[in-house]
């Protein structure tokens, strides 16, 4: 059965395991799935760049139980090997929850754990901190150990000594190496799309063999053969197959779930792609647009002189739909002020300015304000929001420069995280969703309705 990669904290090395693992099955010729718990994206790039068939999301908040499941057993089942990257710590879950935690997942999924713990400057202490987290839950196998940051023959015999009598198999010592070290920033790992370190794929490989016991670890990398049959259905949704979606994808903009273009293109909408970084000009066939989050904040200069773009999107807002999260709403605004207090222009199509703020990171609960074209009034979704940028609003401003706007903006819904109370959030019109928030739409039938008829409402910007 594949299992499960955790850790007592973050940063203890779960993506490098992963990337340590696939990259010897790639070299072996061996296909392995990968997945990540959580809403990341950056982790999952990583994981999707060696050559392995992409990674796919596991999210309990987002998706719900039944999707996890059916996602894990369709994919995994494909190939012969999988494993599944944990984030955080092992129980951290939902604010000071273990729901939708790694530990959930992989009892969900009846998959055991192997657990992978920092052991610099510690011996004996380590064995305390796993058989912590081996008896909080009765219910979570906890299989296998590997140690990183060992860096000496004694410290590994010290280690092997106070586990001796430990029912818990040691997979392997993984000593410290820039050339496995993966680059950071603020939201985490830098994307490879983002001018991140490249994996040397046969390095890690290489170091992999050397300081893992991978003919054990085999054991728990076989994909389940379990047969799953999808509760979810689009066969009812009518495509107009005149009306294609323009997604950007490009080293900016390139944060999104695979699974949402696989959706869009498996119910028959027609999809094309749009690059801002390279000033290209919307597809001349597109009658919607789809902006994932990226890092405008970075490429903001960039981007305020790629005039080509920002000029197709001016004139695409006048009759195509525009949908766009996070990174993607910032374009949308006057403009964005870099960290070294620079203004760079943006699109101007929505009335605020962006600036770096504080962290702002989590699951949200979120409830329709009114009927718009991707929630409706009381209507109950969850999404996720992960950003150091806030907007300073310019409403009045921006109703005397765009006097001749028919439509009024104002916030499709309410958003509150586990602690704290709702407020509004993001901007629509009939033509327009912008929001800081990101949302699954392949496991959430109701709001991936409501994306494709507005998609199927959207008239060609050159009709």
């Amino acid at each position: 059965m594949s299992c499960v990669i955790s850790s007592p904290s973050t940063d203890s090395g779960k993506t490098t395991l992963s990337l340590l693992i696939s990259s010897w099955a790639f070299s072996k010729g061996i296909k392995m799935q990968t997945f990540k718990v959580g809403p990341d994206y950056l982790d999952q790039q990583q994981l999707s760049s060696i050559g392995q068939p992409i990674c796919r999301n596991l999210d309990i908040f987002l998706s719900g139980e039944e999707w996890v499941q059916e996602s894990f057993f369709k994919h995994s089942s494909k190939y012969e090997f999988s494993l599944i990257e944990g984030a955080m710590g092992l129980f951290d879950g939902l604010g000071s929850t273990t729901y939708s935690s790694t530990a959930y997942v992989a009892k969900i999924l009846n998959a055991p754990v192997i657990f992978i713990i920092n052991a610099r400057g510690q011996v004996a202490s380590l064995l305390a901190t796993v058989r912590g987290f081996r008896d909080f839950d009765s219910e979570l196998s906890i299989a296998g150990i590997i140690f990183n940051n060992v860096n000496s023959d004694r410290h590994k015999k010290l280690i092997e000594e106070v586990f001796k009598n430990e029912d818990i198999e040691i997979l392997g010592f993984l000593p410290s190496d820039s050339k496995i070290t993966l680059s950071k920033a603020n939201l985490g790992l830098i994307s490879p799309l983002d001018n991140g370190k490249e994996i040397d794929v046969e390095y890690f490989a290489s170091f992999a063999e050397r300081n893992l016991d991978v003919f054990s670890l085999c054991k728990f990398l076989i994909s389940p053969q379990k047969k799953i049959f999808n509760s979810f259905s689009f066969e009812d949704f009518k495509i107009d197959n005149g009306k294609p979606i323009a997604i950007v994808e490009d080293k900016i903009f390139h944060f999104q779930y695979p699974e949402t273009k696989e959706f869009l293109s498996e119910i028959g909408i027609p999809l094309s792609t749009w690059s801002i970084y390279d000033d290209e000009e919307i597809p001349h066939e597109a009658s919607s647009l789809i902006i994932p989050g990226g890092f405008p904040e970075k490429y903001a200069d960039h981007i305020s002189n790629s005039r080509k773009s920002l000029n197709s999107l001016r004139k695409f807002r006048k009759n195509g739909f525009i949908y766009a999260e996070c990174g993607g709403m910032m374009i949308l605004g006057d403009s964005i002020k870099d960290e070294n207090g620079n203004n760079h222009k943006m699109s101007g199509i929505l009335p605020f300015r962006s600036k770096k703020s504080k962290l702002s990171v989590g699951y949200r609960y979120i409830e329709g304000l009114k009927d718009t074209p991707i929630v409706k009034q009381n209507q109950l979704i969850k999404g996720h929001e992960f950003h150091y940028w806030e907007i300073e609003n310019n409403s009045s401003e921006f109703d005397l420069r765009n006097a001749d706007h028919q439509d009024k903006l104002s916030s499709p819904w309410q958003i509150k995280s586990w602690d704290t109370e709702y407020k509004n959030e993001g901007f629509f019109d009939n033509k327009l969703h912008a929001s800081w928030i990101h949302l699954h739409f392949p496991s959430s039938p109701e709001i991936a309705k409501n994306l494709v008829d507005a998609i199927q409402n959207g008239n060609s910007k050159n009709s």
